[in-house]
């Protein structure tokens, strides 16, 4: 699901088959539909970087650190800030939540928290920031399912752009395409030529209808005119499981997740999801380059306010999570763990969003997603 200078993408409501490729057979099993963030290697490492950087701003470093002035002359924060993730803890929304709030408290000497409210794809923890005092005291950090919610649910609670303010881009997290070794297929393009040989024969893992991973596998499917089956686990722990073993021949899987995997040749990479290749893969080419010109898809995280917060606290905010983006420390954390840090203006923000709801609503439209 992408579109601004940096980038990023997930789907129905039925149970669908789990198909093991082989040679002469087919093996059919089912798993019931879950979801979750970017994947629990990711959000373990992300959410361990996060935990120590909270550990460190506390004490002597916030006793240093004061709240900034808006241009109207008042200090902002001057007392907590709570940071809702519309998500349990764990994935990768909570993760680079927990690390933004962390740093945030040590730059403006307020505690920012966590509030975690999970349940409904996002949308219940989305609802409430959208229905909270607009004083700056309540901000959220969401991702990718923020903006396909309201295509793939017929009654969405709020609206992306019009109850929501954007503050700024945190990151990126592109996918990286992987095959199981027994699958006959080496690149993008010999995977496109089985799958238009073999339809609905070829099984991709997602962590859940409507995750980054299965929407990535569906505009594959509409951009590449092929139809590989979504196999939707209980979260992208049970889909790793499932993809590792071999029921599932494929996975749009976040680089962390899928680094260890392929240097021990349990995965075949075939290409990566993102507009440019990712440092820590430089020798992977794009879905783009590899042969389905134009496809893009990654996770992101976003920092957003309730519509109609105060322009001199959002100001305040952006200009602080582009200083935290771009220092070096969290540019080599963070590409470390094939999540690449933005820090983008409060415009570029809201034209991703817009670019995001125009471009997943029709993949949805295409391809018939629906979860309720």
């Amino acid at each position: 699901m992408e579109h601004i200078d940096p980038s990023s993408p997930s789907f129905p409501h039925r149970r669908e088959p789990i198909t093991q490729f082989t040679e002469a057979t087919c093996v059919i099993d089912s798993r019931l539909r879950g979801n979750d963030g970017l994947g629990f290697s990711a959000a373990s490492h992300i959410r361990r970087f996060a935990m120590v950087a909270t550990l460190a701003l506390s004490g002597a470093q916030q006793a240093h650190a004061q709240p900034a002035s808006t241009n109207s002359g008042q200090a902002y924060p001057t007392a907590p800030v709570r940071i809702v993730v519309p998500f349990p803890p764990g994935g990768g929304v909570d993760s680079l939540g927990r690390l933004t709030a962390g740093k945030l408290s040590e730059a403006l000497g307020r505690t920012f928290v966590v509030e975690n409210r999970g349940g409904a794809n996002g949308m219940i923890g989305s609802e409430l920031v959208a229905k909270s005092a607009k004083d700056g005291y309540t901000l959220m950090v969401n991702g990718a399912n923020f903006v396909t919610s309201p295509s793939l649910y017929r009654k969405a609670p709020y609206d992306p752009v019009r109850d929501f303010e954007a503050i700024s881009l945190i990151a990126l997290g592109p996918n990286v395409l992987v095959a199981h070794p027994s699958l006959p297929a080496k690149s993008v393009g010999e995977l496109i030529t089985l799958a238009k040989a073999k339809p609905g024969v070829i099984g991709f893992a997602g962590s859940g209808s409507g995750s980054t991973p299965h929407l990535a596998g569906e505009l594959f499917n509409v951009m590449a005119g092929v139809k590989m089956e979504h196999i939707p686990y209980r979260g992208s722990g049970p889909a790793m499981i499932g993809l590792l073993g071999g029921e599932a021949m494929i996975m749009f899987l976040p680089a962390i997740n899928a680094g260890p995997h392929i240097k021990t040749a349990r995965l075949r990479a075939l290409a990566v999801t993102s507009r440019e290749r990712l440092p820590v893969m430089p020798n992977l080419p794009t879905v783009a380059e590899a042969g389905l010109k134009g496809y893009e898809s990654s996770q992101w995280y976003g920092l957003f306010a309730p519509a109609g917060t105060s322009p001199d606290i959002l100001h305040v905010l952006n200009a602080q999570v582009a200083k935290i983006m771009q220092s070096a420390d969290i540019k080599t954390r963070l590409g470390d763990e094939g999540v690449v840090p933005v820090g983008s203006t409060r415009e570029q923000l809201a034209a991703h969003v817009k670019s995001e709801i125009a471009k997943w609503a029709n993949v949805i439209k295409l391809s018939g997603a629906r979860v309720d």
